[in-house]
């Protein structure tokens, strides 16, 4: 994942709007976990503090539901979830994290190639 931060606003709130447009999006999933607080820190070249703040934030919103020891998790549920994303969001957050654009081109062929 890779994020630019604008400076209009605190990074932990940044990350966490970018969160939420992903799971809003369908990137992350009803119970997926999320990468972990260190991990995100490191990707994102940020204090882990940072990010368990974004998580919190996340938590307190009803997106995620922190468990001590065994991560974060989307709690977002379906009936949430945009019906029609944007296909640019959806792409553009596909890029954020870090999919290649070939990848993402051999996931549509394999995919469209069992129908």
């Amino acid at each position: 994942m890779q994020l630019n931060f604008s400076g209009k606003q605190d990074v932990y709130l940044e990350i966490a709007e970018r969160f939420k447009e992903y799971i809003r999006l369908g990137v992350y999933k009803n119970g997926d976990k999320l990468p972990s607080v260190r991990d995100a820190a490191g990707e994102l070249g940020v204090n882990p503090n940072t990010i368990a703040r974004a998580y919190a934030t996340l938590e307190r919103d009803g997106f995620i539901c922190a468990l001590p020891k065994k991560g974060a998790f989307v709690t977002y549920g379906k009936e949430k979830v945009v019906d029609q994303p944007d296909k640019r969001a959806v792409i553009a957050a596909l890029r954020d994290m870090g999919i290649e654009k070939q990848t993402l081109i051999d996931w549509i062929e394999e995919v469209y190639g069992e129908c």
